[in-house]
């Protein structure tokens, strides 16, 4: 593998083929030009990360070089060469920005390998540097949205491409894959940004409440409306209302909403105010509305409306290459909170992380990984310090044999994995089984009262 690309620049062609081919046989890639003029023409395609350099040449001199090559490749790495009458000059272009000089002749090959390499590890080292600034800068751009996954790439282009516009649009993902995260991204690169960006968890408030947070509501409306009370949608008016499980809207409420969309008029429960605002709507779900619609638990007609643009947020399992990216990311921030210095992961635990299914997605790896530093007492994480489901199945105890256990033991094992995964909440844990919360309160209890391993999670 080549060692490094170095563009020799000298105006004495025996000086460039001799140098060519000392550090051909040491490896690296070499391209040559006779003068300041001719190499700046090779720089694009070359893309030098050393430029060897003489200082004295008719028309363009090394100096005028250097400084015209930090546009053209502002990584490279410029070494300077010079007879030892004139070491003045190079000491001169040292401090205008050279890496290194080289007096001629060059009698010592070694010491030439030595400086082009020297040169050549730089000049990456400022390659790096400069695309982690553009990563976080992207990052910046979109949040704290961490991937590089090509499902993840389309997705932020998506981003960059709706969020300039009014339109409502539709967020669909599973529990924790970053549904809020998107919606936010699309709002700070919205000409909204200086404007609220407004949550509201559809499924956390019965239906009256529900209203009264959409709309608000005059005092005496209901017991214990003491007084008027502003609602989401006048809250962020001139900026962006995120309608999350925007599936659990009951019917009734449904109706009111497609209103709003139509007319962005509504008024307050219990008014007769009409009140018109300027609010951009996203909404976000964990559920297929199209099957919700089939079951007759949404409109159609919303659904178009809360439909312009779709945007899918692939879950964990399908992009498990940027599971150390986020992992390392999760890592940096929670070590800082808690104050310790911690390097990485180790390859075992990096393993197991890589090899498990991540069922609670983004969030519980967060989960995970926060616990892990919280834990941990070493320089690097270890796979003792992940939580117990991560650890892969081949290397744990308890976990059910198939064929050999029953469906008690199965159904068991994997509500109490899955509670442990989406830390506690049985709501998320539902909705990773498919089943109801009411039915895994009844099964913790029935596991508490057979004297069986209890749950180590609080019942919600």
């Amino acid at each position: 593998m080549p060692r490094g690309r170095v563009l020799i620049v000298d105006d004495e062609a025996n000086a460039r083929t001799a140098l060519s081919e000392i550090l051909r046989e040491e490896g690296f890639t070499t391209e040559t030009a006779a003068d300041g003029f001719k190499a700046l023409g090779k720089i694009d395609d070359f893309q030098p990360e050393v430029i060897l350099t003489d200082l004295k040449m008719p028309g363009l001199d090394g100096l005028g070089l250097m400084e015209k090559a930090k546009e053209a490749a502002p990584d490279a790495v410029v070494v300077v060469m010079t007879a030892y009458g004139t070491i003045g000059s190079a000491v001169d272009a040292v401090k205008r920005g050279a890496e290194n000089y080289l007096t001629k002749p060059l009698d010592d090959a070694e010491a030439l390998v030595a400086i082009v390499a020297k040169g050549i590890e730089k000049s990456r080292l400022l390659q790096e540097t400069r695309r982690l600034r553009d990563r976080l800068r992207e990052r910046n751009v979109f949040g704290h949205v961490v991937g590089e996954h090509e499902s993840v790439k389309a997705l932020l282009e998506m981003v960059q491409q709706v969020a300039p516009s009014r339109a409502s649009v539709l967020i669909v993902g599973e529990s924790g894959t970053g549904k809020e995260l998107i919606a936010e991204a699309i709002h700070q690169n919205s000409p909204r940004a200086n404007r609220p960006f407004i949550r509201l968890n559809c499924a956390a408030l019965a239906e009256t409440l529900l209203e009264s947070e959409l709309f608000g509501h005059e005092r005496g409306a209901f017991t214990g409306a003491i007084g008027r009370r502003e609602g989401r949608f006048k809250q962020a008016d001139g900026g962006t209302l995120l309608l999350d499980e925007v599936s659990e809207i009951p019917p009734p409420l449904q109706v009111k909403l497609l209103r709003f969309l139509q007319t962005r008029e509504f008024e307050r429960v219990g008014g007769n105010e009409t009140l018109k605002v300027d609010v951009r709507v996203i909404a976000a779900t964990n559920r297929d509305l199209e099957d919700q619609i089939r079951a007759g638990r949404f409109r159609e007609d919303l659904y178009y409306r809360l439909n312009v643009v779709t945007l899918t947020i692939p879950p964990l399992r399908d992009r498990a290459s940027d599971i150390p990216g986020l992992a390392s990311f999760f890592l940096r921030k929670y070590a800082q909170e808690n104050g310790k210095r911690i390097e990485g992961f180790d390859d075992e635990a990096i393993d197991a992380l890589l090899r498990y299914r991540w069922p609670g997605n983004v969030r519980e790896l967060e989960n995970a990984i926060e616990r892990a530093v919280v834990l941990g007492n070493g320089p690097r994480i270890q796979r003792k310090h992940l939580p117990s489901n991560v650890v892969p199945s081949d290397v744990r105890e308890g976990t059910p044999k198939v064929p050999g256990a029953t469906i008690y033991e199965l159904e068991k094992w994997a509500i109490l994995e899955t509670l442990e995964a989406v830390g506690g909440s049985t709501s998320r844990a539902a909705t990773v089984l498919g089943i109801s919360p009411r039915k895994i309160q009844y099964k913790l209890h029935e596991y508490q009262g057979g004297g069986e391993r209890k749950s180590k999670v609080p019942e919600e």
